[in-house]
């Protein structure tokens, strides 16, 4: 049977390297601008080199009560609408660690206007184009942020969508399961990083339950330790870091 990569892309190989990839953990600071309904921004520097970052690109906020790694690229032509370095894209995990809360006026930065997001899950109400028979496998892949087993809003949730809806519409004869976590420690901005491999399995059992919720039958659901193979890229938008913290989920069609 014909395996497709849906929602995927081959795994991009040197693109981190290619642009300027930043990654540093610091307090967020929130600027106050006004050009209109979310238009505010999200400003983080790196304590190595002192250089203030927009991370509003991000899809994840940050969390003025908490610090935040950040990871993205910086933009060709991000512009300077908050008073920071662009990074677009950009990924940002809230951690454990507190901050004091730090906002600051808009002097002259006008913000970005509001633009729904391209990965923007789409109401069950409207018609969506269904995959034609004979169905092929599926293989899907969902994000997740450092330390977390959260369904990121414009994230994770967009290509969780995409797998319960494939699932619907072939009504698989199995589904298998695979957690990853960032297991091997790294060292970022001097603090050391390191998810426990539990989350793997917290991470798929979050997307088992979606899964069931939306309708498909449990016992056609598996959790497996790993699944061999290729998974898509395209979630992580390039950034190698990211591709540690996700969930791999193979369809196969019944017959």
């Amino acid at each position: 049977m014909k395996t497709v990569l849906l929602l995927g892309a081959v795994l991009l190989t040197g693109a981190q390297d290619a642009q300027k990839a930043v990654r540093f953990i610091a307090c967020p600071v929130y600027r106050d601008t006004d050009n209109g309904r979310k238009s505010g921004c999200w400003l983080a520097s790196d304590p190595a080199t002192g250089i203030r970052y927009d991370v509003t690109a991000a899809p994840t906020k940050p969390d003025w009560n908490h610090a935040i790694l950040v990871e993205g690229f910086v933009a060709k032509d991000g512009g300077d609408p908050c008073g920071g370095t662009v990074i677009e894209p950009a990924t940002v995990s809230v951690l454990e660690e507190p901050c004091t809360r730090h906002l600051i006026r808009a002097e002259g930065y006008q913000g970005r206007r509001f633009a729904l997001p391209a990965r923007n899950v789409r109401p069950l109400y409207e018609a969506r184009k269904k995959p034609a028979q004979p169905f092929a496998e599926g293989r899907f892949t969902i994000p997740f942020g450092f330390s977390s087993s959260f369904i990121t809003y414009q994230l994770s949730d967009y290509y969780l969508d995409a797998t319960i809806n494939y699932a619907l519409d072939v009504q698989p004869a199995r589904i298998e399961i695979a957690g990853v976590a960032q297991t091997v420690p790294e060292t970022v901005s001097g603090r050391r990083i390191v998810e426990d491999k539990a989350l793997a399995r917290t991470r798929a059992e979050v997307v088992r339950r979606a899964l069931i919720l939306r309708g498909i039958a449990p016992d056609r659901i598996r959790i497996v330790k790993a699944l061999p193979g290729p998974y898509a890229a395209e979630a992580f938008d390039g950034l190698r870091w990211p591709q540690a913290r996700r969930v791999d989920v193979r369809i196969v069609p019944d017959g």
